[in-house]
């Protein structure tokens, strides 16, 4: 990247303002994070929780150190290179490997794009009804408008608050009658069985929490920050500033994994012990499991729950379409960052605007929102583990990452995490063929 534009610069100016301290803290880890659950997100824990109740919560604890590794892992690639994924991939790799991966992403992008916007309007609808696909195609112009019109810095802060939206879970979560011993008994003994349901569950959970998307994006946001703020250098060119921003990276990321993971876990627990307990076994749109909480839980539990529908949408979306154009920009080598002016970064903009007008027009489709919400899952899965093992060659690569190389624990948890991906999508083949 070049050097800063003046939109970019001015994005350093509020980060020294008037905004508190503990939220200036954090960054890209708590984005993304919050960004993870996402509509369609939401969705599949409803269903995880709805069709196996408290026995799948003991996923999350899986999950979080596995996510929290990749996600750091990723977030130093770009803080340390001072490139994205896609940029490195395209450096170090033949051709085909990154157009294969960032044309996967796009499709797969474009799809949750739709699935979410659907999501958004079906919760609008629910709340004070009307056109349900107006409000889809609404939610994309603004989406699409925020990223493309809106300063940097000013628009994260956006993205920071709205992040902070996913407290309305909890909320919901307290107005539920829970067994709280058979919660722990979920969280703490793992519960596994040879059915194909329980495997795409698995799949469709870990699918959730550690998404190619998330990756692109953190790194990126990594290197916008460097672009932000004038002193940053790539820890490859400056070296002395390794110890604090990996100590920032860190907290960051496992900060927001935390959270994410902890709202995943109270959808789960939300959606167990009032659908599940129910005989409510098949959840397949958030906005449905909006509704159906309505007369077990009350109406202002349907309305917490809906209105988070809306707030994650509106953080996620944009996550989703600018990590794709953060990848297709990288790979086609053009000028690239939320901090530039548009007008110098036109494709990287009408990247954004394509991605999300697209995912906006599937709701206009014969093509089923759910049936699609599924493939984008297939995709992702497809997607993630080559990603991942990419990524980790990547991070231990001299030549990209000098002497910040991951290594040690870290190291280990990220391929682990690559090799449970990879195991998780071949069960789910097995017992495809089996059932």
């Amino acid at each position: 990247m070049t050097t800063a534009t003046p939109r970019a610069a001015q994005a350093t100016l509020p980060a020294r303002g008037g905004k508190p301290h503990w939220l200036r803290a954090f960054g890209p880890g708590l984005i993304t994070g919050a960004s993870d659950d996402d509509p369609s997100g939401i969705a599949t824990y409803s269903q995880a929780g709805a069709q196996l109740g408290f026995s799948i919560s003991w996923t999350m604890v899986l999950a979080y150190p596995l996510m929290a590794a990749v996600q750091e892992i990723s977030a130093r690639i770009g803080r340390t290179s001072g490139r994205g994924l896609a940029a490195n991939i395209r450096r170090y790799y033949p051709k085909w490997v990154v157009q294969l991966v960032v044309g996967l992403l796009f499709v797969a992008n474009t799809i949750n794009i739709g699935s979410d916007l659907g999501a958004m309007g079906e919760a609008v609808g629910l709340l004070i009804g009307g056109p349900v696909l107006v409000y889809a195609l609404a939610f994309g112009v603004l989406c699409a408008a925020l990223q493309i019109l809106m300063q940097y810095a000013r628009y994260v802060s956006i993205l920071k608050w709205l992040a902070l939206s996913l407290f309305g879970y909890f909320a919901t979560l307290a107005m539920v009658k829970v067994p709280w011993g058979a919660v722990v008994h979920g969280i703490f003994v793992p519960t596994v069985t040879a059915d194909a349901k329980f495997w795409s569950t698995i799949v469709a959970v870990l699918g959730t929490t550690i998404s190619p998307y998330l990756f692109f994006w953190q790194a990126s946001q990594e290197v916008e920050e460097i672009e932000a703020v004038p002193e940053r250098q790539a820890l490859i060119h400056k070296p002395r500033q390794a110890t604090a921003a990996i100590g920032r990276i860190r907290l960051d990321t496992y900060v927001g994994m935390a959270f994410s993971n902890l709202v995943a876990l109270a959808i789960i627990i939300t959606t167990a012990a009032t659908l599940h307990a129910s005989g409510i076994h098949n959840v397949d749109t958030a906005a449905q499991a909006a509704e159906s909480l309505k007369p077990l839980a009350g109406h202002l539990a349907f309305a917490l729950f809906a209105l988070g529908i809306i707030s994650t949408g509106l953080l996620a979306v944009p996550v989703l379409a600018g990590s794709t154009a953060y990848a297709v920009a990288e790979t086609r080598g053009w000028p690239i960052g939320l901090g530039r002016l548009p007008q110098h970064a036109k494709a990287f903009y009408a990247t954004i605007a394509i991605a999300t007008m697209l995912g906006a027009a599937l709701n206009f489709s014969p093509v089923s929102p759910i049936r699609a919400l599924y493939w984008s899952a297939v995709i992702n899965g497809l997607v993630a583990v080559p990603v991942m093992i990419v990524m980790m060659l990547l991070s231990g690569d001299s030549k990209i990452m000098g002497k910040f190389g991951i290594t040690g624990p870290l190291r280990a948890m990220g391929w682990i995490a690559t090799l449970i991906m990879a195991a998780a999508a071949v069960a789910l083949v097995v017992t495809s063929f089996m059932a």
